[in-house]
Order: structure tokens, then C-alpha cells, then sequence
């Protein structure tokens, strides 16, 4: 195994470690919906930003379907799961896309408007996937609508901090470590 492989193995396990760290830390109930408010998308946010699209999208279903588990919400593993990966893989393909069109130069960590863009529809798509999977779960369209307020705060607190805490790593030496692609 290369040393490039053990490092990608190696950040996504700690990513994806962050992630549960972060969502099982600092839980706010969200009142009448069963659910809470955490810091668990900054930390899928900054992933993807340090780790890219494959590796991001990874931690991101794995930490947050095991922050479910291990905090009591085993019902909600299997939505976890495909909700939080997707966002991971919506704000990673879009990053891509934009590298693509030669629009982020030198890409890492800088937490450009685009790199913002990109996490706000990640965001975007985790509200609505919670909202439909609670819909489904609870039987009506109603009862998930007192969730969104709460998941739109989330993903707008976890994009502010991850662009924070990367323009921090983008200064240290640590920034060798991460894998970008």
C-alpha cells in the first residue's frame, strides 16, 4: 500500500470520527420533531473540503449514520446514512465541476463563494431529504415542516465554521496531510 492510500484510509477515519464527535457532542432538541440541532455539518463540510468528493462523502454517511446509532436514533440510521452522504457528494461534485471549468485554482481549504455555494446546496439538499424521509416516517407532509428552520441553521452555522476552521488549516503545516482529490 502506497503512503498516498494510508493517508487517504487514515483522514477519512479521522473525518469520519469528527463527524460523530461533532454531532453527538452538542445536541439542541428541536421542539415538537424528535430530532436536534448539532455540529456535525461542519465538520462533513470541512471534510469534503480537506478529503474532496469520494473520501468526503464517506465520513460524512459513515460518521453521521454511527452518531445515530450510538445516540439512540437507530430508526433514522438508513436516512442518516443516504442524507448525509449525498450532501457530502452534492458539495463535492460541484466543487469538481467548478475545478473543472478552471474556476478554483489551487483548491483547498480557501472557502472561496463557490466553495460557499457548494455547501449551501449540500445543505439545501440535506434539509429537503430529512424533510421527505421524516415525511414518510411520520405518515404526513406536516408534522417534518417544524425540522427545516432548525436544519437550514445547521447547514448555515456548519458552513460558516468550516470555512473558518479551513482557511486555519490552510495556514498550518498540517494542510500536506490532506488529500484534495
Amino acid at each position: 500500500m502506497t503512503d498516498q492510500k494510508t493517508n487517504r484510509i487514515v483522514m477519512t477515519g479521522l473525518m469520519t470520527c469528527l463527524i460523530l464527535v461533532a454531532t453527538m457532542v452538542v445536541r439542541i432538541p428541536v421542539p415538537f420533531t424528535q430530532g436536534y440541532v448539532h455540529l456535525g455539518d461542519t465538520m462533513i463540510f470541512l471534510g469534503v473540503l480537506l478529503l474532496g468528493k469520494k473520501n468526503g462523502t464517506i465520513a460524512a454517511g459513515v460518521g453521521s449514520a454511527l452518531a445515530d446509532l450510538l445516540g439512540g436514533y437507530a430508526y433514522y440510521v438508513p436516512w442518516t446514512l443516504v442524507v448525509k452522504a449525498l450532501m457530502a457528494f452534492v458539495v463535492g461534485a460541484a466543487l469538481e465541476h467548478q475545478e473543472k471549468k478552471g474556476r478554483l485554482e489551487d483548491r483547498g481549504f480557501r472557502a472561496t463563494g463557490l466553495e460557499l455555494l457548494a455547501m449551501f446546496f449540500g445543505g439545501v439538499e440535506m434539509t429537503v431529504g430529512y424533510y421527505i424521509s421524516a415525511s414518510l416516517m411520520h405518515g404526513n407532509w406536516i408534522t417534518p415542516l417544524g425540522s427545516v428552520p432548525g436544519n437550514i441553521g445547521q447547514f448555515i452555522v456548519g458552513m460558516i465554521l468550516a470555512a473558518i476552521l479551513a482557511r486555519a488549516i490552510y495556514k498550518t503545516p498540517a494542510k500536506k496531510y490532506f488529500v484534495l482529490k
